[in-house]
């Protein structure tokens, strides 16, 4: 029979559901959003992993979270260039 009731199993799903809602905010919405999903799904995998789960899916949503993070920075840092130029040159005009 399946037992569902495995310590940390839930917090590794919620880790996965935030690793790629994390990917996809970060990639097509919003990097800080992104970032920000990303580190919750990060803290939610850590905590499966204390609880004693450490199967695939906890590895998987750890490992999207991850991406999340890195793309959500990168996404961040891009628009802050991107809107630092911008002002740069609208001021020497």
């Amino acid at each position: 029979m399946y037992n569902q009731n495995i310590p940390g199993r839930n917090e590794a799903v919620i880790s996965l559901v935030l690793g790629i809602v994390g990917v996809v905010a970060a990639l097509f919405v919003n990097g800080l959003l992104g970032l920000i999903l990303g580190a919750a799904g990060l803290v939610v995998s850590s905590r499966a992993k204390a609880m004693g789960y450490d199967d695939s899916m906890r590895m998987a949503g750890f490992v999207l979270s991850v991406i999340a993070v890195v793309l959500g920075s990168l996404t961040l840092v891009a628009c802050i260039a991107c809107a630092a130029t911008v002002g740069v040159v609208g001021f020497l005009m």
